[in-house]
């Protein structure tokens, strides 16, 4: 049924638990296989910034490491996945990448912001959820 699931992620609990649902809906079908997209925001972290041992020009390699546990998760449930980094604004950038890849299913984390963080934020799951042209799972996670 979900032979291509595009799976958004950062590296966050949230995008682990995202993770962990899209390994197990890839397991429901043979032949299955998950893109695992990475966008990296063009603008460096607070953290990036704290970490006086970062140049700018490591930042993305820094940033990269943050999918490692979401990748353990793939690898360790034997699910066929690649994994693709790209630039840009996050919503946007997923939303992109989804209508070129074109999959059965795009599966993304939410933190579950409180109404203020959303009206002054904006979440990137709800963005993807208004502009993906593809079936959308959010995966909450509490």
């Amino acid at each position: 049924m979900f032979k291509h699931i595009v799976l958004a992620a950062d590296g966050s609990a949230h995008s682990i638990k995202a993770a962990e649902k899209a390994a197990g809906i890839a397991q429901l079908t043979a032949g299955s296989a998950v893109t695992l997209l990475h966008v990296v925001d063009d603008l460096p972290t607070a953290a990036d910034v704290a970490d006086e041992q970062l140049r700018p020009r490591d930042i993305p390699d820094h940033r990269k490491q943050r999918l490692f546990p979401v990748e353990e998760v793939l690898i360790n449930a034997g699910v066929t996945y690649e994994t693709k980094h790209i630039y840009g604004d996050p919503a946007m950038a997923i939303v992109k990448e989804a209508e070129a890849e074109t999959p059965d299913l795009l599966i993304i984390g939410s933190r579950g912001l409180n109404p203020v963080q959303q009206m002054v934020l904006g979440s990137v799951s709800q963005k993807v959820v208004k502009r993906a042209t593809c079936p959308v799972m959010i995966v909450k996670d509490n």
